[in-house]
């Protein structure tokens, strides 16, 4: 495989890969926050009327559990955590890619390719411990 080859189906794949994860999960922790934010001022807002009826009391008690539950899947799908760390993995692959392509040290030298694939790799192998240490953390959660 040569330079330009690994360029395009490894490390631009990997960017493109990990900017699309982080992007998504991004998104869904974003609306899962806003929605656990505006179902708790509900909450907040409705108490008030809970002498009222019991369907408010109903929906008070419903919306404390919507809330928890939201509070519970953002935490085991990590949604904030992996947006971060795809996004950082990303960053630096395209920092590596970057230096490659201007020459900047340490890809200044006659084996500046070996080097870009062992920095890759490093980074993408740190990535995969990464993943596999939350997805463990999870499981011993449960």
């Amino acid at each position: 495989m040569d330079a330009d080859q690994y360029l395009k189906e490894r490390l631009e794949d990997q960017i493109k890969w990990l900017s699309g994860k982080s992007a998504w999960n991004q998104k869904w922790y974003k609306r899962l926050r806003a929605l656990e934010i505006v179902l708790g001022c509900l909450i907040a807002f409705l108490v008030a009327y809970a002498d009222v009826s019991p369907a408010v009391k109903f929906a008070v008690g419903a919306l404390g559990v919507g809330v928890a539950a939201l509070g519970g899947i953002v935490s085991v799908y990590r949604f904030q955590e992996n947006w971060i760390e795809f996004r950082m993995t990303a960053e630096s692959l395209k920092r590596e890619r970057f230096s490659f392509l201007t020459g900047a040290p340490p890809y200044d030298g006659d084996d500046r390719f070996a080097v870009l694939v062992q920095r890759t790799e490093t980074i993408l192998g740190s990535e995969n411990s990464q993943w596999a240490t939350g997805t463990a953390s999870i499981a011993v959660r449960k």
